[in-house]
């Protein structure tokens, strides 16, 4: 009968759940980078009062979304790459996503929910599976 070394992960069909959060971490960076590509150079698409979204101008918020959505993109290749720093930066990057999205939900209630619900799968699947992805 062999036995496994000490202090090596063993890797289980959950680790499909490290995959999707890693798959859905680049998905989600690029409709994050889209939406804030859409928020700056298109003033009409957000509804907003006057020049505002919530207390950013529409510029920031287009920034925000930009450089948050090149963060996630960033991670979920270090989580499909099985890294540390990328599972860490991950459910960072995608629990910030999720408060983004709570100050769009007025504007934009579905898309927001949906997004919302993706960054939770991903952070589930980063912090209970995780160490799995780098075993692999």
């Amino acid at each position: 009968m062999a036995t496994q070394p000490a202090g090596q992960q063993t890797v289980t069909g959950w680790v499909g759940w490290v995959w999707f959060g890693g798959i859905m971490l680049v998905t989600l960076g690029i409709f994050q980078a889209f939406q804030g590509l859409i928020a700056l150079f298109d003033d009409g698409f957000s509804v907003t009062i006057g020049d505002e979204l919530v207390v950013f101008n529409l510029d920031t918020w287009g920034w925000a979304h930009l450089i948050m959505g090149g963060l996630l993109v960033v991670a979920g290749v270090g989580v499909l790459g099985g890294t540390l720093w990328g599972r860490i930066l991950g459910v960072i990057v995608a629990a910030i996503s999720v408060l983004a999205q709570l100050t769009i939900l007025p504007v934009y209630p579905i898309w927001a929910l949906i997004v919302i619900a993706l960054d939770a799968l991903v952070i589930y699947a980063l912090v209970v599976h995780g160490e799995e992805a780098a075993a692999v």
